[in-house]
């Protein structure tokens, strides 16, 4: 049995989650919710930086962060259902991974300079500058989805996209249409995003 620390909101956990799910490994997770700022709790000891996700395994090795994860489910279950073989699908879907994790860590430090920072304090150039770079990635996605078997780069995409959900109001749906319909058809073929949707 794995233990994998995370918290509800973190679209990196998210994609471990759903990822364990698409190998058919999530009977063997057992998931613990852990609050970061907490100094008492394991989490510092067993990743130094104090982030989520932390799988640990069953030896108490503890694997992190969700790419390094991912790498690790994909390989426990044979190899293939994430991280696909054919060297020109692989590196697609290591792109769409990039980008969805990319957004994520706009979507992130947007989150934080609104939600944490004081008003005074905060920088709204840094803002919108990360704003762009969130922008720029949707208009790629609606140019080229991630097509084809689902991967991580499907995984990665979706859980973005549901990060900026749930933080932004879906400010995006509007103006990506066909980003929608694709994040409805990726629900249907992964159940296990809308079973970790908050």
């Amino acid at each position: 049995m794995f233990i994998l620390r995370y918290s509800k909101a973190s679209p990196y956990a998210r994609k471990v989650r759903i990822a364990a799910d698409v190998c058919g490994l999530s009977n063997l997770v057992s998931i613990k919710e852990t609050d970061t700022k907490d100094p008492t709790n394991h989490l510092r000891d067993e990743n130094p930086l104090g982030k989520i996700p932390v799988l640990i395994l069953e030896d108490g090795t503890a694997l992190y962060d969700s790419r390094v994860i991912i790498d690790y489910l994909d390989d426990y279950s044979g190899g293939g259902r994430l991280i696909p073989q054919d060297a020109k699908r692989k590196f697609e879907a290591l792109k769409n991974q990039s980008l969805g994790d990319g957004i994520n860590d706009a979507a992130l430090i947007i989150r934080h300079e609104i939600a944490v920072r004081r008003p005074e304090l905060r920088d709204d150039d840094f803002i919108l500058y990360q704003q762009e770079k969130i922008d720029r990635a949707l208009k790629a996605l609606v140019k080229s989805p991630p097509q084809g078997p689902l991967d991580i780069g499907h995984i990665s995409v979706a859980c973005a996209l549901g990060y900026l959900d749930l933080r932004f109001e879906g400010n995006w749906r509007k103006a990506s249409p066909s980003l929608v319909d694709w994040l409805a058809a990726f629900s249907i073929e992964a159940p296990s995003f809308k079973e970790t949707a908050l």
